[in-house]
């Protein structure tokens, strides 16, 4: 993680010794770490500050894992969750992955496991914010004001008209009947300084 900005947890769990535990694995990688002792101070914790992931048990006082997960997916909070459960089957996994958990880990744990977890995830969220990165700069250079185009003549019309928008001033466009001179001429309208 060297180079990189350092990663936010947050570990929600009622058992001290285990919160103190994955406090002190995940500051030696490198991580930051906070913790929660229920769902309802893990809510408000997320709600002041952004945290990367949330690593948390199911079965808690007050609000359960569960329940604060629903949490976080309704409120649209952006952390990867990774639950924990020494009580946990099969289907409690899955309903985990279901209400919107990245994985799904069984206590007792080896630490390496929490690792590789966290580290899995860190790479799927860095492909997550590349494709998002990727999609806006390929839409950014193949479009202009909803025209969409790969064609090189037009990758040049489109960095032609994007100059001309910056300019007051009377533009002529022909071509033939259908090749889209009247959508160019709305583009370079909207798009440039005289559309107010």
């Amino acid at each position: 993680m060297k180079g990189e900005k350092k990663q936010r947890i947050l570990v929600v769990d009622d058992e001290e010794n285990l919160r103190h535990l994955l406090s002190v694995l995940l500051k030696k990688q490198g991580y930051g770490v906070e913790s929660a002792v229920d769902g309802e101070e893990a809510l408000r914790m997320l709600a002041a500050d952004p945290y990367d992931f949330v690593l948390s048990d199911i079965l808690m006082p007050k609000m359960d894992g569960r329940e604060m997960l629903a949490e976080i997916v309704s409120r649209g909070i952006r952390s990867t969750v990774i639950m924990m459960s020494a009580y946990g089957t099969i289907d409690t996994a899955i309903e985990c992955m279901k209400l919107g958990a990245y994985d799904y880990i069984s206590k007792p744990f080896k630490n390496d496991e929490i690792v590789l977890v966290l580290k899995k995830a860190l790479e799927r969220e860095r492909l997550k914010e590349e494709n998002r990165r990727l999609k806006a700069e390929i839409h950014g250079e193949s479009s202009f004001a909803g025209i969409i185009s790969k064609n090189s003549a037009m990758q040049e019309l489109f960095t032609l008209v994007r100059k001309l928008c910056d300019y007051k001033t009377t533009v002529l466009v022909t071509g033939d009947s259908g090749t889209g001179k009247e959508l160019l001429a709305r583009a370079l309208h909207f798009e440039g300084v005289r559309k107010d």
